[in-house]
């Protein structure tokens, strides 16, 4: 026990004062008896011993009166037991993420977590308010009323430990309060292990009540027909879905609608309309009762321009891609390495380098360039090519070298089918397909996947990506002198697929927050801008000159998923799509474990309960102060009834 004012205790020396006045009141006379009261002797006796007693009683009254009296003034208190914990900063991080939509006892998760922070935050508590997409440092509930009634979801996922991070960066010299409050889809428990250890956590994780959901992940073109695409949609289940209606719209105009079964225990399906060779600006969307956010998908296609290609190479050897790359779909044109227009190079969209035997430093330059501004590049050795030469041109595009030539027939058996170049050819795994084989190879050596793999498990085919294009490596000549992959049913897809443009023949649809860049063809003079926008928003992204091609980049724009045109003023450029990102459709995926070693509540209301009680010293001066009333109700009792 502690005192407010320890100084009062002083005053305990006035219990000395009924102490005296007991005793000078007890003072002992010597009595003498006369005849005539003789007979009042023993009545006498026992008046005086039941005086005793009285006084004694008053005494301990008095004196305990007293000194209640005095300690009440002295305030009397028990320490709180995180006492220490007074001067804490209060953070609180919100889960603004789209998963947060579900619905549960009381409504929207996130709907629900604002209202419990307006009803039950102390007006006068400062705290600090961290979500996806906002931070509010050093505020109170009144002063952001207004921004967490208007907080909208965020199409940024939930990462708690870049939360946890923003927080541990605010400097202060008190520990911290955080609370947490999410349903904790996507979460990975190690997220949680970035708290620091004098940080006091709290965690609120609402949960849905419905956890069944659908939705659309992805639109790509499954076959590229004369004057149709047929386009394939993915859509997944997650939990108990039957069936769903789809409709496509092509901006506002509906192309088609159908019902898509779920059946048995098949948790993705595809679904597939043909639309009309032309420009394309819509969107898919299903019905559900799960979440909103991921039941449109948008997407745009570009009617198809031709494809530029040029090969290097000795012109008998380069007759294949003549056949491959025909004039209806692409522009090609092979130069041997003497006769090379190193200023057609930047207008390519593809250049196949035809089994050189030396690169010259000035085209490596040119390639270097070309690729970074989002060209393909693929690259055949000769059997003569310069290893020296080669590696050194390959490793400005990453880890991947050539070897020593070595004789032998090799089969090249194993198709990566996930692989991007060959993920929309094959409808089904091909077991008995026919392979070709080389009778002389490199050994290449990367860190990447192999695309096309030899029976010994070394590399035929690989390549190195970027987010704007690839560079494709063969581990060996390809001329019919040395290997029959001219004559088999792989040449076909595996060139027209390293020549094509995603951005030129396929869908367009960026996920927002990936930072994806996009390349378009323009050319813009010193002080113009591309603008991105639609109805509802307009933005400008980071862009760079890449000659007669912007690059742009988008980092956590737009706000919202939709339609979008490139415009250069009031030109329109290019039709472009954004969709959120799909990361928090599964609600199963809610992880309790990111809560293990740290304290878990049922709501803010309850924290902050909890944090008044452990922290607020426990007054017990009033108990003084009803006991001082009671020894004065006592000592008025005894000299009434005691005699």
């Amino acid at each position: 026990m502690q005192f407010k004012h320890p100084e009062i205790l002083y005053f305990l020396f006035l219990l000395v004062i009924p102490i005296l006045v007991h005793l000078f009141q007890l003072r002992r006379f010597k009595k003498e008896y006369f005849t005539n009261v003789q007979f009042l002797k023993e009545l006498s006796i026992q008046t005086r011993k039941s005086s005793t007693i009285k006084k004694w009683l008053l005494l301990v009254t008095r004196l305990l009166l007293l000194a209640c009296l005095i300690l009440a003034f002295a305030q009397p208190f028990f320490t709180a037991k995180e006492s220490a914990k007074a001067t804490n900063e209060m953070y609180i991080i919100l889960d603004n993420s789209y998963s947060m939509q579900a619905k549960g006892q009381q409504g929207e998760l996130l709907k629900r977590a604002v209202q419990e922070l307006l009803e039950h935050t102390p007006e006068s508590q400062n705290f600090s308010l961290i979500t996806n997409s906002e931070t509010f440092w050093n505020t109170d509930i009144k002063s952001i009323q207004k921004e967490l009634q208007d907080l909208k979801y965020s199409a940024t996922p939930f990462r708690l430990d870049n939360l946890i991070a923003k927080v541990n960066a605010r400097k202060s010299a008190f520990n911290k309060d955080i609370v947490v409050i999410t349903d904790a889809v996507g979460v990975q428990a190690n997220e949680s292990k970035s708290f620091k250890k004098e940080d006091n956590v709290y965690f609120i994780i609402p949960e849905a009540e419905q956890k069944n959901n659908a939705s659309i992940d992805s639109i790509y073109i499954q076959q590229n027909l004369d004057s149709f695409y047929e386009i394939a949609i993915k859509l997944s289940a997650n939990g108990e879905i039957s069936s769903l209606p789809i409709a496509l719209y092509n901006q506002t105009k509906l192309t088609a609608k159908t019902v898509v079964n779920f059946d048995g225990d098949a948790k993705s399906q595809l679904v597939k309309f043909t639309i009309p060779k032309e420009d394309f600006h819509g969107h898919a969307s299903i019905t559900d009762k799960g979440l909103e956010y991921d039941n449109t998908y948008y997407f745009s296609i570009s009617k198809p321009s031709k494809t530029n290609v040029i090969s290097i190479g000795d012109n008998e050897k380069s007759n294949f891609l003549a056949r491959i790359y025909t004039a209806d779909e692409f522009n090609y044109t092979n130069f041997p390495l003497a006769n090379l227009d190193y200023n057609l190079l930047e207008k390519q969209d593809a250049i196949v380098l035809n089994e050189l035997k030396d690169i010259p430093q000035a085209l490596q330059t040119t390639l270097k360039s070309f690729v970074n501004k989002g060209g393909n590049v693929t690259v055949i050795p000769a059997q003569e090519s310069n290893l020296t030469t080669m590696n050194a041109f390959l490793s400005n595009f990453g880890a991947i070298q050539l070897k020593a030539l070595t004789s032998g027939d090799k089969k090249v058996t194993k198709i990566n089918f996930n692989h991007p170049l060959f993920s929309n050819v094959f409808e089904k795994k091909v077991d008995n397909f026919q392979y070709p084989s080389t009778k002389s190879a490199f050994s290449i050596s990367s860190n990447t996947p192999a695309i096309l793999t030899y029976e010994d498990q070394s590399a035929f085919l690989t390549s190195i990506s970027n987010p704007l294009s690839s560079v494709y490596v063969f581990a060996a000549p390809i001329a019919k002198s040395n290997s029959n992959f001219q004559n088999s049913p792989l040449v076909v897809p595996t060139f027209y697929n390293m020549a094509q443009s995603s951005q030129k023949s396929g869908v367009t649809a960026l996920t927002i927050g990936e930072n994806q860049p996009f390349v378009v063809e323009t050319l813009l003079s010193k002080d113009e801008i591309l603008t991105v926008k639609n109805k509802d928003e307009s933005f400008i992204p980071v862009q760079q000159l890449l000659n007669t091609k912007v690059k742009m980049t988008f980092a956590e724009q737009p706000v919202q998923a939709g339609n979008f045109g490139i415009f250069n003023g009031t030109n329109p450029v290019e039709n472009i799509s954004f969709n959120y990102n799909r990361t928090e459709s599964n609600l199963s995926l809610a992880n309790p474990d990111i809560t293990v070693g740290y304290q878990n509540s049922d709501d803010i209301e309850s924290v902050f309960n909890t944090i008044q009680t452990d922290r607020t010293d426990t007054q017990i001066w009033k108990w003084f102060v009803w006991l001082t009333l009671l020894f004065l109700v006592l000592e008025l009792l005894i000299q009434k009834f005691v005699k």
